[in-house]
């Protein structure tokens, strides 16, 4: 199979640098094994880093491309993908306006702190709140109506920026990975990374197997149970695949889900999550989010208690970012 080539697709390029690979060596202590390493996505470029930074590249280059000056996609509340589209769409000199989906009744306020609090003060034009439930794409699709009515053009980004073009971003994540092993002369038993809206997922999962890297990607579903996100994966990797003309069926078998971390409901802090985010901060010094990151650091800690993942492993946690939503969880995480 052919490596995957990025080169002929417009993109962008919002991080100076590759994200870093460090080892964790009192998480890893206070744990009692696997050794886990941490790849910082945290810490990629616009504003305050995350995955969606890598999709924003292939997006945004694409809406460039087609004359667009308003940014238009959809999240929850407190939504990280949101934070940064306007992120990019302010360093592009692009409007934004968002859609979002209050999934828990009465949880959007427009007082909130973290990431609504950044969507006010970065500048966004709009934003419309629609109960759980609502049909995204076609709320999304109002949105760009208006747009074109004043005369203006918008780019929809599905929600995640979750689509085989967003997917592209982890395409070269994974040939990025690849290269730091190899410089860096690493080996590891298993990547695991968040799996929500599929694209950072499923990117990898297509550039994995692009790459010729035989390492297992274990998903900690942050919304759904691996009956649900298991489809929406395979689904989104053969997107990508079939978007890089790689002539390539993706196996069933490489889209491995883990559920039962994300309850009682998407966004919803749990025990598990508090005491993650919580063990990571005091012995590394680095900031998990309640919704995204803190529940997969708590599947990581829940399989390695239950022996599913083994002592001497060297495991990669892939740090998708969210940290400004912590400071709208403040009573929850630090009482």
């Amino acid at each position: 199979m052919a490596r995957a080539d990025l080169a002929r697709f417009p993109r962008r390029r919002y991080s100076p640098a590759p994200s870093p690979i460090a080892f964790l060596p009192h998480f890893t202590k206070a744990l009692g094994g696997p050794r886990v390493w941490i790849k910082r996505d945290d810490t990629l470029g616009l504003f305050p880093g995350g995955n969606k930074t890598r999709k924003l590249e292939f997006l945004v280059a694409d809406a460039l491309q087609q004359g667009c000056d308003t940014l238009v996609t959809c999240g929850a509340p407190q939504s990280n993908h949101c934070r940064i589209t306007l992120s990019a769409a302010v360093h592009e000199g692009l409007r934004c306006r968002f859609v979002i989906e209050e999934r828990i009744p009465g949880s959007y306020r427009d007082d909130a702190n973290g990431n609504h609090f950044l969507f006010r003060l970065m500048g966004v034009e709009d934003l419309t709140v629609v109960p759980a439930g609502t049909d995204m794409a076609a709320a999304m699709r109002r949105v760009a109506d208006d747009v074109a009515a004043q005369g203006r053009k918008a780019y929809v980004i599905p929600g995640g920026g979750s689509n085989a073009l967003g997917g592209l971003g982890y395409v070269a994540c994974a040939q990025e990975l690849a290269q730091q092993m190899k410089e860096q002369d690493l080996r590891f038993d298993r990547v695991v990374v968040g799996s929500g809206s599929s694209g950072t997922h499923g990117g990898l999962v297509a550039g994995f197997l692009a790459e010729g890297l035989d390492v297992p990607i274990t998903g900690v579903g942050v919304s759904r149970d691996p009956a649900d996100q298991a489809p929406l994966v395979l689904r989104e990797a053969q997107a990508v695949c079939d978007l890089l003309e790689l002539g390539v069926t993706v196996p069933a078998e490489k889209v491995r889900c883990v559920g039962g971390y994300w309850q009682p409901k998407y966004s919803v802090p749990n025990a598990a999550m508090v005491e993650a985010v919580q063990l990571l901060a005091r012995t590394e010094a680095i900031l998990l989010d309640p919704v995204y990151t803190g529940k997969i650091m708590a599947g990581l800690i829940g399989m390695a208690r239950s022996g599913e993942i083994g002592r001497d492993e060297d495991v990669l946690f892939v740090h998708t970012g969210g940290m400004p939503s912590l400071f709208a969880y403040r009573d929850v995480l630090a009482p």
